[in-house]
């Protein structure tokens, strides 16, 4: 007596092939049993889930991990170059993305120069000297103006003042009404210096020649060179900020050296005893 073949059932959408008998059933892998057959349309839906928009992604099966076998019908030559056509310009793209960006940068760094370069020597002046320079030389030095302007923006020269102040400073006071010196040195760990975030750096740097010129026209109007008056000012900015920043940064570590821990009553107020008898009683209550 023959045996009767089991009946299909799809582990998908788990109708038989009673359900429907015009479905087309597919066995894709080398499941077994109830896993073994799976609707044809099922197994194109849940393909369409898993690739996610990737025709070309392989997929395989949850159950025995076996690759399916996916055949797509003959294209013609056009859709073939078509098709190799879009995968070269897929490929391509993120180079041409990262060579649109730098020269993005490029362009704008050389542009932020030649006009750094009229307002510090001049309108008139800065035209004059680009027009007569080389071409060459203003490509490759125009975008180096913001690169050394950003440079010379992390030199941090007021925090070696503060150093050198420091070192040679042995009498720290505490404040008024107090005549012994402090003994406690705050202690400089690897977050204690000033780190500015590099937004701040930047534009500090960029906006740097405009400020100087500003400051030279207002403290050195009698100065008829421009480019004297914008150095003038750029050199003056620098130092009255470099002083108010050591100032700012000695009183910040005078505070910190002055810093003191108050005991539990003062700290909380009055009506309370004294905390060593509280810490004493307190383990056996």
């Amino acid at each position: 007596m023959a045996e009767e073949t089991p009946e299909k059932h799809c582990w998908v959408c788990f109708a038989t092939e009673r359900d429907d008998h015009s479905a087309e059933w597919v066995s894709p892998c080398r499941c077994k049993g109830c896993t073994k057959w799976i609707h044809q349309a099922c197994l194109q839906r849940w393909l369409d889930e898993k690739q996610k928009g990737n025709s070309g992604g392989s997929v395989s099966c949850p159950q025995c991990g076996t690759e399916y076998h996916i055949v797509f019908p003959k294209m013609g030559p056009v859709v073939y170059f078509l098709q190799q056509v879009d995968r070269a310009l897929s490929r391509i793209s993120p180079f041409a993305a990262v060579g649109v960006v730098v020269g993005t940068v490029y362009w704008s760094a050389v542009t932020y120069g030649a006009v750094t370069v009229m307002q510090v020597v001049g309108h008139k002046k800065g035209l004059y000297v680009m027009e007569r320079a080389d071409p060459l030389f203003l490509l490759m030095g125009l975008p180096t103006i913001p690169v050394l302007l950003v440079l010379g923006k992390m030199i941090r020269w007021e925090d070696y003042l503060v150093r050198l102040w420091h070192r040679y400073s042995y009498k720290r006071k505490l404040p008024p009404g107090s005549s012994r010196y402090l003994p406690r040195v705050p202690v400089e760990g690897p977050h204690s210096g000033d780190h500015r975030p590099v937004s701040r750096t930047l534009c500090g740097a960029l906006i740097f020649p405009s400020i100087a010129s500003v400051v030279g026209r207002l403290l050195f109007r009698k100065t008829s060179s421009s480019l004297q008056r914008t150095v003038l000012g750029g050199i003056a900015f620098v130092l009255i900020k470099g002083v108010l920043k050591v100032y700012f940064k000695q009183q910040q570590y005078v505070s910190q050296a002055n810093r003191q821990i108050l005991n539990y009553p003062e700290r909380s107020g009055g009506g309370q005893t004294d905390g060593s008898d509280d810490t004493e009683d307190s383990g056996n209550e």
